[in-house]
């Protein structure tokens, strides 16, 4: 199985030990949460308990892309991840109310979304179960066709090894490589501690290592 990367992804040669990251291109600059928040973080959420739509116009224009990257990570085509997001905010919309500021707004958005991808898994492997089919334990999704990559191999090879990780560590590794969260942020997405997620990145990077690195008599062979 594979694990679906952003839309426009370049996948950098240097091994990722050696301090590869995945890096989403975007043909306009996406928000940053560091630059566009809190200075806007508290107005928009205000705006938006207000049941003001052109704030959540706003918030769409700000995180919209990025969250369909992630939800395309999770669940591995752009229909669903179309779906995934458009479930998401109107789960943002019924549920403004309990919004209380503890994390930032953003956090708390993609935090509604990453649940919203999982809600759907889980649903999408019952009716599996249910058409007596056996998906297995903690499948990754299988993403549509998609254009080849500047290096194949090398992609197919990540894709392949971040699927085979937990949960855990797939949606840290994917949040920071990936999406350019920042440890604080995942902290809050995630709810867990900005330790566990520094600690979880590290587990996660180590793991694809090892998964990645060549046996080394396949190595000598090669040469």
């Amino acid at each position: 199985m594979r694990l679906a990367l952003p839309w426009e992804t370049r996948i950098s040669c240097a091994p990722l030990y050696r301090g590869m990251r995945v890096e989403p291109l975007h043909d306009t600059p996406q928000a940053s949460f560091t630059a566009a928040m809190p200075a806007e973080d508290l107005a928009l959420a205000s705006a938006c308990q207000t049941g003001d739509l052109r704030a959540f116009e706003r918030l769409y224009e700000l995180h919209g892309r990025r969250m369909k990257s992630m939800a395309r990570n999770l669940l591995g085509t752009a229909s669903d991840a179309e779906d995934a997001v458009q479930e998401a905010f109107l789960k943002i919309q019924r549920g403004i109310g309990s919004f209380r500021g503890q994390s930032s707004f953003a956090t708390w958005t993609f935090r509604v979304l990453i649940n919203t991808c999982y809600d759907m898994r889980r649903s999408r492997k019952r009716k599996k179960e249910a058409a007596n089919e056996e998906p297995g334990e903690g499948q990754a999704p299988s993403p549509e066709p998609r254009a080849a990559s500047a290096h194949p191999t090398l992609r197919l090879a990540l894709e392949r090894a971040i699927a085979q990780l937990t949960q855990q560590q797939r949606d840290v590794f994917l949040l920071f490589e990936v999406e350019g969260f920042r440890h604080s942020e995942i902290a809050e997405i995630l709810e867990i501690s900005e330790t566990a997620s520094k600690n979880t990145l590290f587990q996660a990077k180590k793991n694809l290592r090892q998964m990645l690195e060549a046996p080394r008599g396949t190595a000598a062979e090669a040469r």
